[in-house]
């Protein structure tokens, strides 16, 4: 008999992923569902579509549930015991959002097991091509947002960030002003996480604590819906929504259909799916006072905290582990991109020379320091090389190496500084300082 297992999901911007674990945490399976690979009939690029006016982004609903089948039929043909899976979890592209039109509560509930899920669910959803989070046309509404509740500050206090185009509240209010019959032709909003856990609940999934906090519309502190936050995008918008729920929440067992149809026990369990960024704190296992930092074409950082203090500049999430702490999230513009460029400019391109320079200077540059943004940052609202010598006057230019150090040191700073404003502590204890993990994933 095989030993029992674990599935996780991701349904991220360009494929879906499946992973399963035992016990002692190996994997034992994993595969994967290019969209623009494996499904060329939907014609996305990237997973998505980039509309005319190139602000709107959104991908097709029904991408998402045909890779499901796809790779669910996949793990059968390579003899993959379903039955042994005891529970399964997952992560969503976070801010992406689903539309159910009004009663496809009965049709997710009894799909049949002769059919695809996708052929079962294709007339299920008002909005055909969901907003994601590339998405940047809302402007107006988050400026109404803002208004509403009091200014971007007040909004942040209650919500854990200022109004972002791409956050589900203002997608929604877009959605309702533009086409209110559409609006009320929904009855269920999700978000793609607690879209994904539907269709293995075989139910509408509440949205989680630390998903539903990137949507511009959670009171964080009380874990409830804002009521000023809904009434500023749209009418009867709560019920829309659903009760949020912890992030470790157990839902309920698996939908009969995949127990009919790929043979899954009956007792497997479904626990709520959360938002991609969420999942990366919890898979990294980081606790209070740890650091994560993806090094990517975009720098994110996110953190454990216990006391948040929100701001302008990044968010702050429920915490998907704890329910009780907060993690902060910071995204950063100029990341590879930007180291890219000094290493081709200051060491011939080679990542080795670069790493000679850098180790023949002092931490701390002798005072040389270097802000450099080759375009609009996010954090903070910047753009252009800004040199500084160890007088606090303003340079042209650094030697190679001063400029290799004065770039990461840069950085780095900047990725504290702005931790510390949300809420972030280096703890000292007598003489002792508690020197914090920073975990570093490197991304192309």
């Amino acid at each position: 008999m095989a030993a029992p297992c674990y599935l996780g999901w991701d349904f991220s911007t360009q494929q879906l992923k499946v992973i399963a674990i035992d016990e002692q945490l190996r994997v034992v399976y994993e595969d994967n569902v290019h969209f623009d690979k494996d499904l060329p009939e939907f014609r996305t690029q990237g997973g998505v579509y980039i509309h005319s006016d190139r602000l709107t982004v959104t991908s097709p609903v029904l991408m998402w549930v045909k890779a499901l089948d796809m790779i669910l039929e996949k793990m059968k043909s390579s003899g993959f015991k379903f039955s042994q899976v005891r529970a399964l979890s997952g992560a969503g592209q976070q801010h992406g959002s689903v539309y159910w039109k009004k009663g496809s509560i009965q049709i997710l509930k009894n799909v049949s097991s002769k059919l695809p899920l996708h052929q079962s669910l294709k007339a299920c959803f008002s909005v055909s091509n969901s907003p994601i989070w590339m998405d940047s046309s809302t402007a107006s509404q988050c400026s109404a947002l803002e208004k509403a509740v009091g200014g971007a500050q007040h909004l942040a206090s209650i919500t854990g960030s200022r109004a972002y185009e791409r956050f589900t509240g203002n997608q929604i209010a877009k959605i309702y002003s533009q086409n209110p019959e559409v609006y009320m032709e929904t009855e269920r909003i999700s978000l793609v996480s607690s879209f994904a856990a539907s269709l293995f609940l075989g139910a509408y999934a509440p949205i989680d604590y630390s998903d539903g906090s990137g949507m511009n519309l959670l009171q964080i502190w009380e874990k409830v819906w804002s009521v000023s936050c809904l009434n500023a995008c749209a009418p009867g918008l709560e019920e829309k929504l659903g009760c949020p729920v912890p992030s470790h929440s157990v839902l309920g067992p698996i939908s009969p259909y995949y127990s009919q149809r790929y043979g899954f026990s009956p007792d497997c369990k479904i626990v709520a799916f959360t938002g991609d960024n969420p999942a990366s704190l919890a898979g990294m296992r980081l606790q209070e006072g740890d650091i994560a930092i993806s090094l990517g074409t975009s720098d994110t950082l996110f953190l454990w905290i216990q006391e948040p203090t929100p701001a302008l500049e990044g968010h702050i999430l429920c915490n998907p582990v704890d329910s009780q702490a907060y993690m902060a999230l910071l995204c950063f513009k100029n990341g590879s991109l930007m180291r890219e460029r000094i290493r081709d400019d200051c060491a011939s391109g080679s990542w080795d020379e670069f790493s000679k320079a850098l180790s023949s200077t002092v931490a701390g540059n002798n005072g040389n320091l270097g802000f450099y943004f080759d375009v609009m940052e996010i954090t903070p609202e910047a753009v252009g090389i800004h040199r500084f010598n160890r007088h606090n006057q303003k340079v042209s230019d650094f030697p190679k190496e001063v400029e290799i150090r004065a770039l990461i040191e840069g950085q780095f700073m900047a990725k504290r500084i702005h931790a510390e404003k949300l809420g972030y502590k280096v703890n000292f204890r007598g003489n002792h300082s508690v020197t914090p993990c920073i975990l570093f994933c490197l991304c192309a």
